[in-house]
C-alpha cells in the first residue's frame, strides 16, 4: 500500500508541476552567494571537509543559514542559484536537508518555501591536480594547486534550485573542457615571458574553477536555459595576474557560447559542441567575481562585454538602498551586490523572450526592519541576493 502512495504522491507531484509550467506567465529567477562552504562554520584557518554542512543541516537551528532562509523567503524567487554551497553527494544530507529544515521552515516571520526540483554536480574546486599550478615548488595537490582553488573536492560547490521542472536530459557541464581548447586563450607568462603552467599541466588544466552549467527548465511550455557559473576570484595570486586572468576567460566563455559564429570549438562533458542557439530563452546566473563599472581587480574587457552584449535584456539593473547607503560617493553603488562594495553577482536575461517587469538586491538600508538579516558578515553572506522578475512573451 505504502509503494502505491508514493508513487501516486509522485505523480501528483509531476502533475501539479507540469500544471505549473504550462500556465506561469511571470517567473523571478535569483542568484544568491551563501557562503555555505566549511570554512565558514569553522575557526579561522581550518579547512574542514564538507561533512561539515551536512552536520549542520541536520538541525536547522544554524542562525546564519536561518538568516540564509529568511532572505530566500522574504524574496520568494522561483529559480534560484546558490553559489558557495558545498557539494554534497546525497541530497538528503545536503540540499535536500536545506530545504526540509530551513527553507520550508517559517523564518523570521516570512511564509515557508519549497522547491520540488534542483540540479547540482561536481565542480573543480578542490579536485586535486598532481602539479605545483602557483609555481611555490610544492605540489600539494589542494588549495592553489587543486583545479580550482579548494581544500577538498566540491568545496564552493553549486546548486540550482527550480519550481519547474528541469530537462535533466538536456542538462550541459562544462567542468572538463580544457582552458586550451579556447581559441585566443588570454596567456599566463613568468616575469621572464615563459609560460606559468608547464606543459603537462596546461595540457590538463580545465578552464572552469568550479564549473559552467546551461541547464534547461519548462516555464509555460517554454524552454528557459540557466546559464550558471562562479568564475574564480580575480585576487590571491601574483604579478602574473594567473587568477585574474583565468577569471576573465571563464566570462569570455559565456560571450562565445552566446555567439553560435563563435561557439564550436565549445565541447560539453558529453562531447556535445558548440553553444547556444539564436532565438533561446536563457537567463545568467551566478557570482561573476567581476565588475563592469569599474570596482574590483578584474580584467573588465569580458564582463563590460557580457552585461553589454546583444542577446541581453540591458534595460534594468537591479538596485537597492543599502548598497547605495554602504558607499554614497559612488552613483552606481546602489548596484553593489557585495558588502565590499562591488557588483560581483549578475541575473542577466536574454531579450528574446522575456520583458523586465521588477527586480532587486536584498540589501535593506540600516533603519530597514530587515537590516539585520544582512548587518554583518556573519548575519548572513558578504554578498547579497540579486533577483529578476520576468514576463514571458511570445515566440
Amino acid at each position: 500500500m505504502f509503494k502505491h502512495m508514493y508513487f501516486g504522491l509522485l505523480l501528483l507531484l509531476f502533475l501539479s508541476g507540469a500544471a505549473m509550467a504550462n500556465t506561469a506567465t511571470e517567473v523571478r529567477l535569483a542568484t544568491f552567494n551563501v557562503s555555505m562552504e566549511s570554512s565558514n562554520y569553522l575557526p579561522p584557518g581550518a579547512t574542514g571537509d564538507n561533512t561539515v554542512l551536512a552536520t549542520i543541516l541536520v538541525n536547522g537551528d544554524n542562525p546564519q543559514i536561518k538568516n540564509i532562509a529568511a532572505i530566500i523567503q522574504r524574496v520568494r524567487p522561483d529559480v534560484l542559484l546558490l553559489n558557495e554551497f558545498d557539494y554534497i553527494a546525497m541530497p538528503e544530507f545536503g540540499i535536500q536537508a536545506f530545504i526540509k529544515n530551513y527553507l520550508n521552515q517559517a523564518q523570521q516571520g516570512s511564509e515557508p518555501i519549497d522547491y520540488p526540483y534542483f540540479y547540482y554536480s561536481t565542480v573543480n574546486t578542490g579536485q586535486p591536480s598532481p602539479f605545483d599550478l602557483d609555481n611555490n615548488g610544492k605540489a600539494t595537490g589542494v588549495g592553489a594547486d587543486a583545479w580550482g582553488f579548494g581544500f577538498y573536492p566540491g568545496q564552493y560547490g553549486m546548486v540550482i534550485l527550480s519550481k519547474y521542472p528541469i530537462n535533466t536530459g538536456q542538462v550541459r557541464t562544462f567542468q572538463h573542457f580544457k582552458w586550451q581548447d579556447m581559441p585566443n586563450f588570454m596567456p599566463t607568462i613568468k616575469a621572464d615571458g615563459s609560460p606559468w603552467y608547464s606543459k603537462a599541466a596546461w595540457q590538463q588544466f580545465p578552464l572552469s574553477s568550479k564549473s559552467h552549467w546551461d541547464v534547461p527548465l519548462l516555464i509555460n511550455g517554454k524552454t528557459v536555459h540557466i546559464l550558471a557559473s562562479h568564475p574564480t576570484p580575480p585576487v590571491f595570486d601574483g604579478e602574473e595576474n594567473r587568477n585574474g586572468i583565468r577569471n576573465h576567460d571563464e566570462i569570455r566563455f559565456w560571450l562565445d557560447y552566446l555567439n553560435p559564429a563563435e561557439a564550436g570549438y565549445i565541447y560539453d562533458d558529453n562531447g556535445k559542441t558548440g553553444g547556444l542557439t539564436d532565438n533561446s530563452r536563457f537567463v545568467l546566473l551566478g557570482d561573476l567575481n567581476a565588475s563592469a563599472d569599474g570596482d574590483g581587480d578584474a580584467i573588465s574587457t569580458a564582463i563590460k562585454a557580457l552585461v553589454s552584449h546583444h542577446r541581453i535584456n540591458q534595460s534594468f539593473t537591479p538596485a537597492s538602498k543599502g548598497g547605495a547607503e554602504n558607499t554614497p560617493e559612488l552613483f552606481h553603488a546602489k548596484y553593489h551586490t557585495a558588502s565590499w562594495r562591488m557588483r560581483a553577482d549578475y541575473v542577466l536575461a536574454s531579450d528574446f523572450g522575456f520583458n523586465i517587469k521588477d527586480g532587486g538586491v536584498f540589501w535593506p538600508a540600516k533603519d530597514d526592519a530587515d537590516y539585520p538579516l544582512v548587518g554583518s558578515r556573519g548575519a548572513s553572506s558578504d554578498h547579497k541576493l540579486v533577483w529578476l522578475t520576468l514576463a514571458l512573451t511570445a515566440d
